[in-house]
């Protein structure tokens, strides 16, 4: 899986038997993959965490190569930290377009506009490979599922596994799942909180955010 974790979350989000995105987690699709690109961007050794506030690094003048975690790089200015939360929830609404036409002019999904009842804009989203969908996001629930210890598994797959509890993707886990395996998720938590100090509570304030203007 070359994808990155922003277009990795998106893929996780598609629900392989009817077709189409998750429609719980839709509101709040755009802070998840900020999110995740935060993730990244703190996995490559390119953002850290100093006093709970989000740092760029040396390193960070390697700028990545992908646009989407270019971008977000760039909102974290390098003269002074900036808090996780502001870094996670700028820009937000614009980040389901740009991973969605990232992974359109792959070929992983295909777009078709048109018009619902000739006046409303409808994208109809089709994967070009969904036993590839599929397979990851098996992987992802298995990190939660499987009993094994997070500590075990890519902090990649864990920062996803989170990611997607906390936006509540069906597509990932249930809410029944969510309810029957919450050691599993206190664990996942707590190992995510290590590796990437600051992420889950800025998720968390920015969905709540989210999904109270959305009622």
């Amino acid at each position: 899986m070359t994808d990155s974790l922003p277009q990795r979350m998106y893929l996780l989000g598609y629900d392989t038997e009817k077709n189409r995105l998750d429609p719980t987690s839709a509101v709040v699709r755009g802070t998840l993959l900020r999110a995740a690109a935060v993730a990244e961007l703190v996995i490559g050794g390119l953002l850290a965490d100093r006093d709970g506030k989000a740092e760029r690094t040396a390193a960070a003048d390697l700028i990545p190569g992908d646009p989407f975690l270019a971008k977000v790089l760039e909102d974290s200015p390098g003269e002074k930290p900036r808090r996780w939360f502001a870094l996670i929830d700028r820009d937000w609404h614009k980040a389901e377009n740009i991973v969605r036409d990232q992974l359109a002019a792959s070929g992983t999904i295909g777009v078709d506009k048109h018009r619902a009842m000739g006046i409303f804009p409808v994208r109809d989203i089709t994967l070009a490979d969904p036993l590839r969908a599929q397979a990851l996001r098996e992987r992802i629930r298995n990190v939660v599922l499987s009993g094994e210890d997070p500590v075990t598994v890519p902090v990649e797959d864990a920062a996803l596994a989170l990611l997607s509890y906390e936006g509540d993707v069906r597509t990932v886990l249930t809410s029944k799942e969510n309810r029957a395996n919450r050691g599993a998720i206190k664990a996942l938590a707590a190992h995510v909180d290590t590796a990437l100090p600051g992420l889950r509570k800025a998720v968390q304030y920015s969905v709540a955010a989210r999904r109270s203007v959305s009622g």
